[in-house]
């Protein structure tokens, strides 16, 4: 997997996390802690600072390594504008990864979503090798499920009590995407 940067849009580029992204990706978790609290799992106020995101950072980039995860960084000029990543990718008979993103909230409705996907599906699919991407939201974010649909994710059914969101099991709607 290439660790170089691509255009996702004029000003918006992805590239793999890197290890000085630390201060970078606090500040852009704090800037978007309100934002994403109701879709992700609840937060340690360590999370929040350089050092928790250095601790992430490590663990990702070793995931990475192992070639179990692709931690991605959407990023404008040097401020991390989102973050998208391939995780529990499966090797076999199975070549298949879940793909979780979200975007920066003063950045919602630019495409930048949409690009991400098509982005990490290429990657998937050619640097990859990868069958299938699965992807979960909770029934109420319909932003991204119409992101997840124009990117040509399909709707496979509703996992009851899927993931521990902001501080309880929340149902979630499975969408995956067939890519060869």
């Amino acid at each position: 997997m290439t660790e170089n940067s691509s255009a996702l849009t004029d000003t918006v580029r992805v590239r793999v996390l890197r290890r000085p992204d630390a201060g970078a990706l606090a500040d852009a978790y704090l800037r978007n802690r309100e934002h994403l609290a109701p879709w992700e799992p609840l937060r340690s106020e360590d999370f929040f600072t350089v050092n928790g995101q250095s601790a992430g950072i490590e663990s990702k980039l070793g995931l990475f390594i192992a070639g179990s995860d692709v931690p991605w960084v959407l990023v404008e000029g040097s401020r991390i504008v989102g973050v998208m990543n391939l995780s529990g990718i499966v090797r076999g008979p199975f070549l298949s990864a879940h793909l979780g993103y979200w975007v920066d909230k003063d950045m919602t409705g630019r495409g930048i979503g949409s690009a991400a996907l098509e982005f990490a599906v290429q990657a998937a699919r050619s640097e990859l090798g990868l069958h299938r991407l699965q992807a979960a939201t909770l029934p109420h974010n319909t932003a991204s499920q119409r992101i997840l649909k124009r990117a040509a994710f399909e709707e496979i059914g509703l996992a009851p009590r899927y993931l521990h969101i902001a501080g309880s099991w929340q149902d979630h709607v499975l969408f995956q995407r067939i890519l060869f």
